[in-house]
């Protein structure tokens, strides 16, 4: 087998300038904030790359594509919560990995961005769509129905909603395999009936099998099933135990070393004509304890004041104002967020294309009046309205490089 990699362009401001506001004192302006490359090195482009290298029709129409060489059989390996920086800073716990990693950051071989923002919800839909958030739909962790006035969350997909009217666009996946070829998702059996995955992972055949190992090794035996195939498989327990324990954590550590066997195994089976290629849906950040790292919304009559619904999660937040008083809202995050954040109106981040070029009407009402996307090392939290995720070391959702950056690497046989 022979081993490389590939992706888009990282933010290669020096660490911190990218907190940095314009003049001292102001706070940081939301068009300074890194934006995924939607189309040129993004997670929303991955799928479609490869689905045309496969032959299947209508794939340019989604992205230009990435530069991949075709494979008649692929495989995505997608771990959760694999940050490219956490990688780069754990040689000793991901050897196999790092094998795979580009020797510098001057070459090709950079990683993609995840898309905004960096959260499950958000990238495995954009992966398996092939669309940005601002055309599947699902804009965060938990966003606003606008017909119910509920939050909804786009993980666990409380309260009830019909997935096809909330995310109505065909998966890369069912195109594939109406193209004849074989293609399957190889992961824990409990998502099957998900309506995450049936909105943006399902098409072709579906493998619940619990053991990771005996994951990898059906993976590698769905490849060799048919002459094209497209494979996808997924783990998920890096990313619970960095939000649990943090990434300074042995049980963090552990799990990357976990990830790195699982990858090799993987790789070692691979039939020939093949390319694996394993990515993420995000990086994270660890967030200090105490009331200065973690500022609680529940608590800060500032930052609650004229709000009537808090949306997304600690790093990335959609702020909905009560009618009139948006302009307010605004006003106060950016003041009290100062530096710590990127605050902008909804225009301004469907201007910018934080959620993608293009937001579709029935999603831009899902969209806060106010999105904060944080810089610094801090998260809004709401310790009475989400004890549990307030209570999280790891968070993720934001535009930081930590959060974004993604791996692309590859294995070919």
């Amino acid at each position: 087998m022979t081993r490389g990699h590939t992706g888009g362009v990282p933010d290669t401001r020096p660490p911190g300038a990218q907190c940095a506001p314009a003049r001292p004192g102001e706070p940081l302006d939301p068009r300074t904030a890194p934006v995924p490359r939607y189309g040129t090195g993004s997670l929303t482009d991955l799928l479609p790359t490869l689905a045309a290298g496969l032959g299947v029709p209508g794939m340019d129409a989604l992205s230009p594509g990435l530069p991949l060489r075709p494979a008649d059989r692929v495989c995505v390996f997608l771990v959760d919560g694999l940050g490219w920086e956490a990688l780069r800073a754990h040689p000793d716990e991901a050897p196999f990995l790092t094998s795979l990693l580009p020797s510098s950051l001057s070459g090709a071989g950079e990683p993609l961005t995840a898309g905004f923002p960096s959260t499950t919800a958000a990238s495995l839909a954009s992966v398996g769509t092939g669309l940005p958030p601002g055309a599947h739909g699902l804009p965060g962790y938990t966003a606003l129905n606008p017909e119910t006035g509920e939050l909804m969350n786009q993980l666990r997909w409380q309260p009830w909603t019909d997935p096809y009217a909330w995310q109505p666009h065909p998966t890369v996946f069912q195109a594939a395999h109406a193209a004849g070829v074989a293609t399957s998702q190889v992961t824990a059996p409990h998502f099957e009936q998900t309506p995450l995955t049936k909105i943006a992972l399902s098409g072709g055949a579906f493998a619940g099998v619990l053991p990771a190992e005996e994951r990898m090794d059906q993976a590698a035996a769905r490849l060799a099933a048919g002459d094209r195939a497209l494979v996808y498989t997924y783990y998920a327990e890096l990313d619970g135990h960095g939000h649990r324990y943090g990434m300074d954590s042995d049980a963090w550590r552990g799990q990357l070393q976990y990830v790195d066997r699982l990858a090799e195994r993987l790789a070692e089976q691979l039939p020939p004509r093949s390319v694996l290629y394993v990515t993420a849906d995000h990086g994270m950040v660890d967030i200090p304890g105490g009331p200065a790292a973690r500022l609680d919304f529940d608590e800060d009559w500032e930052l609650s004041a004229g709000v009537a619904a808090l949306g997304g999660e600690g790093r990335m937040r959609h702020v909905y104002a009560v009618p009139g008083a948006a302009g307010d809202v605004h006003a106060v995050w950016r003041e009290v967020l100062a530096d710590q954040a990127w605050v902008a109106t909804r225009e301004q981040a469907v201007e910018l294309g934080w959620f993608g070029p293009v937001v579709e009407d029935r999603v831009r009402g899902r969209i806060g009046d106010v999105v904060v996307a944080m810089c610094a090392d801090v998260a809004v939290v709401a310790t009475r309205r989400e004890p549990n995720e307030s209570a999280l070391i790891g968070m993720h959702g934001s535009a930081t490089p930590a959060e974004q950056l993604v791996p692309l690497l590859e294995v070919r046989s």
